[in-house]
């Protein structure tokens, strides 16, 4: 039977450039994929036909002899014997094997090969401040472990004077290839472990891995306003690149830690205002404290526990800007404690002045919610 023309395969031009050739082959090898289609046997021949397509269109001298000649210039490459496609290079089945099982479970966009300059790793560090501090903005010195580039080898991981030679077992590609069948398996090279290359002499100081761990003194300004889960990056503060590659950022996370008079949300500050209740019934004036000092509040006669007062301004001023919030002051009705027996005998002639246990005018909650229970008993009685 004879061979349909690759690019007829791929569904792509004579002329398409080797992105266009790899997002074709990704997305009729995830159609086709077995293991996406297990009973369905013509998918598999299918597969087969779309991997040995791109076997050649992604090998820029197997796809210039497939140009020329068609299939009898890369039989020999490309055809069905058990080893046309183990072959290590850039457009073999181990290759191909990798990228589709990378696009199918996440595992990324291909291999990148292993002496490539790679950038660091971010890193995190939990910075723990007051309130005071984050309202107001303030710098912090922190320290931070990492690690940076070898001094004595230039990151190199050879000690000066010795070389590098390509790994032996893998060839340079940093990973050795298990074939059977159908199926290849890819693991990560165990004596140059992933590199690639093989150090004859390792560097004394970081011991072949070309970065040395440090511990770093940092200022960091922190703006007025952060709240806990604000970020802020320092960029280039983060791990040492690998071969060459930039180093990644710092993250400094904020929590704010608990403070013992305010609750904070968002841009706005609560705090709890204990007063006696002969202020809250006859009113008064009370010093109640913020962020910017202390400021009178007023309160009004028959002011009940759990009543909020507002005090606009007086709260944070947010990070991403915009009008500061306001501070919100829960009144809370204390109890008298430690009384002496002149001051209850007090209590009890005021509370005859009420009218006793019965004294509903002076205490309407109270009213209603004794009538609400009695009409919920009688409602019971069949």
């Amino acid at each position: 039977m004879s061979k349909r023309d690759y690019y007829e395969v791929l569904g792509v031009e004579r002329g398409a450039d080797q992105k266009d050739i790899k997002k074709a082959y990704r997305r009729l090898a995830q159609k086709f994929h077995p293991d996406r289609n297990p009973d369905d046997g013509s998918a598999a021949e299918k597969f087969r036909e779309v991997s040995e397509a791109y076997e050649v269109l992604s090998d820029s001298e197997k796809r210039a002899a497939y140009d020329q000649f068609g299939h009898a210039g890369v039989d020999e490459q490309a055809g069905g014997g058990g080893g046309g496609f183990g072959g290590a290079g850039a457009g073999g089945f181990s290759d191909i094997f990798g990228d589709v099982f990378g696009d199918i479970f996440g595992g990324g966009g291909g291999r990148r090969h292993p002496n490539a300059p790679a950038r660091g790793s971010d890193l995190r560090y939990n910075l723990e401040l007051d309130l005071e501090d984050a309202v107001a903005g303030t710098s912090v010195d922190i320290r931070v472990p990492r690690h940076v580039e070898c001094e004595r080898c230039d990151g190199n991981g050879a000690e000066p004077g010795s070389s590098k030679d390509t790994c032996p077992t893998c060839n340079g590609i940093g990973q050795v290839r298990m074939q059977q069948g159908f199926f290849a398996v890819q693991q990560t090279c165990p004596t140059c472990h992933g590199s690639g290359q093989h150090i004859k002499v390792p560097c004394h100081k970081c011991n072949g891995e070309g970065r040395v761990r440090e511990t770093r003194t940092l200022s960091v300004k922190i703006p007025a306003g952060v709240d806990t889960g604000d970020r802020i990056r320092l960029n280039g503060e983060g791990e040492a690149g690998i071969n060459g590659g930039p180093p990644g950022d710092l993250y400094v996370q904020a929590a704010i830690k608990p403070h013992p008079i305010f609750q904070r949300d968002g841009r706005h500050l609560q705090c709890e205002v204990p007063i006696n209740f002969v202020d809250a019934a006859l009113g008064g004036e009370l010093e109640v404290p913020t962020l910017d000092g202390r400021v009178k509040l007023k309160i009004p006669p028959e002011t009940q526990t759990g009543k909020v007062f507002r005090l606009k301004g007086k709260g944070i001023k947010p990070v991403r800007g915009g009008p500061p919030g306001d501070l919100l002051c829960k009144v809370v009705i204390e109890t008298p404690v430690k009384l002496s027996e002149e001051q209850k005998e007090l209590l009890r002639k005021f509370q005859d002045s009420l009218g006793g246990s019965s004294g509903h005018h002076h205490s309407p909650k109270k009213s209603n919610f004794f009538d609400g229970v009695k009409k919920f008993f009688e409602d019971m009685k069949p």
